[in-house]
C-alpha cells in the first residue's frame, strides 16, 4: 500500500503525476471529478481494481453535500411505503457492512423511536413495516448489526425519551439505524483510495473536458486553484461525480446530453444535548419532509427542509424562515420548546435531486430507482442521485459502467477492503486505556478520539508523544485535542483554516462563535505545518472570521436570495473558476 497520508505534499506530487498523464505511458485510466462521498468512493473502487486513478474537488473534500447531510447511515424506511423492497434491502445491507466490516470506528448504532398517535391501525400498520424493516436487514450475510425494533408503551417512550410531549404520542415503536460524521467518511475514503494509488488533489478545478479525434473524452484542463496553474491531463475514462454541479460538469463536454439535477435544500439546526431529555433518536413524518432529532456525540441535530434551492450551489445557507420552520415542527412535539437561544449552530445542504429521464441521445444504465449512470458522449461517464448510505454500490455501478466489458475481469472488491482505521479496532480500543492515563484524557475524550481515528488513534498519539502539548484540548474548543489540528494538516490534506472547522473538526456549528475563539491557536499550530508566514496566517484568520459573520447575518435574512447575499459578502479562499464550455 502506499502513504496513508493526504498533505499539501502529496496533493503537489498528485498534481505532478497528473501533468504526466499527457504522455501515453502516463494516461490515466480513470480520472474522477468531484470528491464527495460518491467520487471518494468511485476514486477508492477504481484503485482497488488496480486501475490507475485520479480524483479532484474544486473545494475541500466534502465540502458539498457531502459534510451537510442528517448525518444517517440507514435503509430508508419510506422506501417501504413505496414497496421498493429490492432498494430497502440494498440500502441496509450496505448500511450492516458499513458498521461490520468497512467502517465500524465511524459508523454507529443509533435508536430511534417512532411515536405513535392511534392505539390499534397505527401500532399494527408502522409495526409490521418495521418489522418487514428488521426482517430485510436480516437477509444480510453474516451476523445481525442491530437490535430488533420494540413496541414500546407511553410510560416507556417516556423513560427514553422524557422532553416528548405526552399529548403528542400513545406510544412507539423502537427501532435502530445509524450515524456516521459525513465528512470524516469522506477523508477517510480519500485517504484509503490514496493507499491504493489514487492521486488526490482538493482545490482542483476542471474548467474543460478535452476530447479526441474521434469526438470521445479523453481528459479535462485543470486550474490548482492554489497556484492558479492550468494543466491538462489524459484519461481513458472520466467520472463526473458532481452532485448539484453535474449539469454543469456535463457541459463542459460541449453536448447537449446527459442527466437533470435539481438542488433542493436541507437545513438543520443544532442544539445542545443537555437542552433536551432524551437518550434515543425521533423520527416523525411532516406535511414536506421528513423531521430528524438525533443525538450526536455532545448536541442533537434537528432537521430537516426540503425546498427548492435556485442560487449558486456552493454556499447554500439557513435562512430565518428555515429555522423558524424546523423550530415549529420540533417544538409541536417537545415538552419544553426550543428558541433560537438554543441553537448553538445551523447548516444547509443540497440534495442533488435526479429528475426522471435523459437528455437526448444519451445512453445510461438505470441501475436503481435512487441513482443513475449516464454516458452523454463517449468517454465520460456521469452518476447522479443516491444517498450517502449507498455511496459503495453507486461507485461500482459507475465504474463498472465506465469501464465496460473490461469489469468482468476487474470485478469490484471494496465489500470486503476496511477503510483505515477500521483494522485493528478492538485492540486500539484497549490501548486507548494507558494513553488516557499518561494524557490525562477523560472517557469521552477517547470515545470522541477512537469514533473518528479508529486504530488511526496510534498516529496521533505519536504526535502525542513528539510533541506532549498536541495531547491538550484545545482552549476554547476542548472538546478537540490540540494534535486532531495537526492530523487534519499532516495527514487529511486541509489545506487553509476553513477546511480544518467545517471539516477536520466541526467547529464551525458545535460551538456558539462557530469556533472564532479558537481561531488564533488553530492557526498556530497549523501555521509552521503549511509554511505560513505571519501575513499569511493573518489572512486566514481574517478570511474564516468573516466568513463566520456572513454566515451569521444570512441567518437572519428572510429568504434563499437574501441569504445568499449575505454570505458573499465573506469571499472564498481559493475562487472558483469560470468554466470553459
Amino acid at each position: 500500500m502506499s502513504s496513508t497520508r493526504l498533505t499539501a505534499e502529496s496533493r503537489t506530487q498528485a498534481l505532478t503525476a497528473l501533468k504526466g498523464s499527457q504522455t501515453p505511458s502516463g494516461e490515466l485510466d480513470v480520472l474522477v471529478i468531484g470528491g464527495g462521498v460518491t467520487g471518494a468512493g468511485i476514486a477508492l473502487d477504481a484503485a482497488t481494481r488496480g486501475l490507475s486513478t485520479a480524483i479532484v474537488e474544486a473545494q475541500d473534500w466534502a465540502s458539498g453535500t457531502s459534510s451537510r447531510s442528517s448525518k444517517l447511515v440507514h435503509g430508508g424506511l419510506r422506501y417501504l411505503q413505496m414497496l421498493d423492497f429490492h432498494l430497502v434491502k440494498e440500502a441496509l445491507t450496505e448500511r450492516d457492512l458499513l458498521l461490520k466490516d468497512i467502517a465500524p470506528h465511524l459508523v454507529k448504532p443509533v435508536p430511534f423511536l417512532y411515536p405513535l398517535e392511534h392505539r390499534v391501525w397505527e401500532r399494527a400498520y408502522v409495526g409490521a413495516g418495521i418489522a418487514l424493516y428488521d426482517t430485510l436487514a436480516s437477509l444480510a450475510p453474516g451476523r445481525r448489526a442491530m437490535p430488533l425494533h420494540r413496541h414500546l408503551s407511553r410510560r416507556q417512550m417516556s423513560s427514553k425519551f422524557p422532553d416528548l410531549a405526552h399529548d403528542a404520542a400513545i406510544g412507539a415503536v423502537q427501532y435502530w439505524d445509524a450515524s456516521v460524521d459525513d465528512a470524516r467518511l469522506v477523508s477517510t475514503l480519500v485517504r484509503t483510495a490514496v493507499s491504493y494509488g489514487a492521486h488526490a488533489a482538493s482545490r482542483t478545478q476542471v474548467v474543460a473536458l478535452t476530447k479526441g479525434a474521434t469526438g470521445a473524452v479523453n481528459g479535462a484542463v485543470l486550474v490548482d486553484l492554489e497556484s492558479g496553474e492550468e494543466i491538462t491531463v489524459r484519461a481513458r475514462h472520466v467520472i463526473n461525480a458532481t452532485g448539484v454541479w453535474t449539469e454543469d460538469t456535463e457541459a463542459l463536454a460541449g453536448d447537449s446530453g446527459g442527466l437533470r439535477v435539481l438542488a433542493s435544500k436541507g437545513v438543520h439546526i443544532v442544539v445542545p444535548r443537555e437542552r433536551i431529555k432524551g437518550t434515543v433518536g425521533l423520527i416523525l413524518q411532516t406535511e414536506k419532509s421528513v423531521l430528524f432529532v438525533i443525538p450526536w456525540s455532545r448536541y442533537w441535530v434537528v432537521g430537516t427542509t426540503d425546498t427548492p434551492w435556485d442560487q449558486d450551489p456552493t454556499h447554500p445557507i439557513a435562512t430565518a424562515q428555515d429555522i423558524d420552520y424546523i423550530l415549529d415542527h420540533a417544538n409541536a412535539v417537545l415538552a419544553h420548546p426550543l428558541s433560537r437561544d438554543d441553537i448553538i449552530g445551523t447548516y444547509a445542504g443540497l440534495r442533488p435531486l435526479l429528475q426522471p429521464g435523459t437528455k437526448e441521445g444519451t445512453s445510461s444504465a438505470k441501475v436503481s430507482r435512487e441513482h443513475t449512470v449516464a454516458s452523454p458522449v463517449p468517454g465520460l461517464t456521469v452518476i447522479a442521485g443516491g444517498k450517502l448510505t449507498t455511496y459503495r454500490v453507486m461507485a461500482k455501478d459507475a465504474v463498472d459502467f465506465a469501464i465496460g466489458q473490461r469489469a468482468a475481469a476487474l470485478p469490484s472488491i471494496t465489500h470486503q477492503i476496511p477503510l483505515l482505521g477500521a483494522v485493528g479496532l478492538q485492540a486500539t480500543r484497549r490501548l486507548a486505556r494507558t494513553w488516557a492515563a499518561r494524557y490525562g484524557w477523560t472517557p469521552a475524550m477517547v470515545d470522541h478520539l477512537l469514533h473518528r481515528y479508529g486504530s488511526s488513534l496510534r498516529q496521533l498519539v505519536d504526535l502525542c508523544e513528539q510533541d506532549p502539548s498536541l495531547a491538550r484540548p484545545l482552549e476554547h474548543a476542548p472538546a478537540y485535542l490540540r494534535a486532531e489540528i495537526h492530523f487534519g494538516v499532516s495527514h487529511e490534506g486541509a489545506l487553509h483554516l476553513e477546511d480544518l472547522l467545517l471539516h477536520r473538526t466541526r467547529l464551525v456549528y458545535e460551538v456558539e462563535d462557530r469556533g472564532v475563539a479558537a481561531l488564533d491557536e488553530i492557526a498556530d499550530i497549523a501555521a509552521p505545518l503549511l509554511g505560513w508566514d505571519d501575513a499569511t496566517r493573518q489572512t486566514e484568520v481574517d478570511s474564516y472570521t468573516a466568513r463566520a459573520r456572513a454566515e451569521d447575518a444570512a441567518e437572519h435574512e428572510p429568504d434563499d436570495a437574501g441569504a445568499e447575499a449575505a454570505r458573499l459578502r465573506a469571499p472564498d479562499v481559493a475562487a472558483m473558476q469560470p468554466l470553459r464550455g
